[in-house]
């Protein structure tokens, strides 16, 4: 008996899972391409260019958005991811410890860090003196905006340095316990430097997200030499009445925070291939 004809089960449209994929990609394609056109077809690019990329306005941002807003984001970042780092480390090393209290006292500190509003830090800050009548922040502004970013920052970089603690294999202080060191030498020479070298990448995008942070700053009231990138740009397109002082402040940012995240990315990168 001749073999009959093939026909196409019901409810098969006839194509290869291969073939619907490069019909998906074109028609994705083909909608990229017309929204690029219709931004580029109905944009006003004159009135863009002229509110914000107006050059002799970014020219008047040089040299000072150098010279003193972007080292005082600096000054503020690297104070603030020091002071965080530290309290850091404390912080997670109270939350594993086997005293209660300090447990306590760890989780409660991060508990509440992590659950306000960065903004409202340092807003809390402003009105710290009221508080407690005569008390002054060390090294005035500085201090100030290094606390505020410091207190933050403690409480992500707590639960960074307890991942990484907690992922030091417990061999390693059985070891060190089996050659004579106490529990103290065993974590401060053992542990600890094993667990920094493992959060290094998480504590990379952690100084990034520090970097962005320290635009919050200007709710301290800072003015003149205090200035941070985003106070900068926005008093001048106050005074320019334009926004590319903000776009230039944005670019700068930039400039500095991709470096740093493509360098994290690296450093997971590298992490994950030696496991």
């Amino acid at each position: 008996m001749a073999d009959q004809p093939k026909t196409a089960e019901p409810g098969r449209t006839g194509l290869s899972p291969r073939k619907k994929q490069q019909v998906s990609r074109g028609i994705q394609y083909v909608v990229l391409a017309a929204a690029l056109v219709a931004v580029v077809l109905y944009a006003d690019w004159a009135s863009l260019a002229q509110n914000f990329a107006k050059i002799d306005v970014a020219r008047a941002a040089l040299p000072e958005l150098f010279t003193i807003a972007l080292r005082n984001t600096i000054i503020y970042t690297i104070g603030g991811f020091v002071f965080a780092f530290v309290v850091g480390l404390l912080l997670a090393l109270m939350r594993l410890s086997q005293v209660r209290p300090y447990r306590w006292i760890a989780i409660l500190y991060i508990e509440i860090f992590r659950g306000l509003p960065a903004l409202l830090i340092f807003l809390l800050i402003v009105f710290l003196p009221l508080a407690l009548p005569g008390f002054e922040v060390p090294f005035g502004t500085y201090g100030q905006g290094i606390l505020g970013l410091g207190l933050v920052g403690a409480a992500y970089q707590a639960e960074i340095f307890r991942a990484g603690l907690q992922a030091v294999p417990k061999g390693q202080t059985e070891a060190a316990r089996s050659l004579g060191m106490s529990a103290t030498r065993a974590q401060v020479t053992v542990v600890i430097p094993q667990a920094i070298r493992m959060v290094i990448p998480p504590t990379t995008n952690q100084f990034v997200a520090l970097l962005k942070d320290s635009s919050l700053v200007l709710f301290l009231g800072v003015s003149g030499e205090y200035v941070e990138l985003a106070k900068f740009g926005n008093d001048l397109a106050s005074q320019y009445a334009n926004a590319t002082p903000i776009m230039v402040a944005g670019v700068t940012y930039l400039i500095v925070t991709i470096p740093l995240g493509y360098l994290a990315s690296r450093l997971e990168g590298r992490k994950g291939r030696k496991r």
